[in-house]
């Protein structure tokens, strides 16, 4: 009957290892979802890059 009991425990371990996998995922979604940072790469015009050139 102890095997019986370890695989269970086994079992167990690994459903929990594979919702908190889940809930990490799910997490990364939803920061990515707000946008905390530029989706696109800022484009500057060449008068702004002149004026930083310059100082």
């Amino acid at each position: 009957m102890a095997t019986r009991s370890r695989t269970t425990f086994k079992k167990r371990q690994k459903e929990m290892a594979r919702m908190e996998k889940q809930r990490d995922k799910a997490a990364k979604r939803a920061e990515k979802k707000q946008g905390d940072g530029p989706t696109e790469p800022e484009v500057m015009s060449l008068e702004e890059a002149a004026a930083l050139r310059l100082g």
